[in-house]
């Protein structure tokens, strides 16, 4: 029997808090995730801030490496934190990279890119922002799973101080979302 290659998955946590609950729900979806997907991640904190001229100057040498790695992946799984009630700069701003091409074709990256979103937070868990990620990822043509959705509310009661998740019910969330995306990402990649 043949086995498959593994899919490759950009994994992302919208927040560069070093305690964040957001880059704990990640590597808590990572762990969890099926093993035909191979996980990679990015600092996107080095990342200048998006700028049509320097974009058709010639991107900086992190922009390039940051789009090479989008664009070389099978699918991208977010894990967005809500700061008033939206998504952070951060990822905003790599998303605007990813998106772009320095001779201006939009969407460039992103387009027809399988995403699944996750988010951990206060009360609502982060509905707000990944509405609003929905929408960005709208504009750039991305494929947003539907359904399960996975938010985390009330974050700090559901991990510990070392960010492991102790919620049992959150948990097996986590698992269900990790199969319906591997799937999500198998079938797009099937159909491109």
């Amino acid at each position: 029997m043949v086995s498959e290659p593994a899919l490759r998955i950009l994994g992302l946590s919208g927040s560069l808090r070093a305690a964040s609950f957001n880059t704990a729900l990640l590597r808590t979806a990572i762990a969890a995730a099926p093993p035909n997907l191979s996980f990679e991640g990015f600092d996107m904190s080095q990342l200048p801030y998006y700028n049509t001229d320097v974009d058709h100057a010639g991107p900086p040498p992190e922009v390039i490496q940051w789009r090479e790695l989008v664009r070389g992946v099978d699918g991208i799984l977010i894990a967005t934190p809500e700061y008033n009630h939206s998504i952070t700069g951060v990822l905003k701003n790599a998303l605007d990279w990813a998106s772009r091409h320095p001779r201006g074709i939009a969407f460039a990256g992103l387009a027809g890119k399988p995403v699944g979103i996750t988010g951990a937070g206060g009360g609502a868990g982060t509905a707000r922002a990944q509405l609003h990620l929905r929408q960005v990822l709208a504009e750039t043509r991305s494929l947003v799973m539907v359904h399960p959705t996975l938010m985390v509310p009330l974050a700090r009661q559901k991990f510990d101080e070392s960010g492991k998740l102790i919620d049992e019910t959150i948990a097996s969330q986590v698992v269900d979302f990790m199969v319906a995306f591997a799937a999500w990402v198998k079938r797009i990649k099937a159909t491109a």
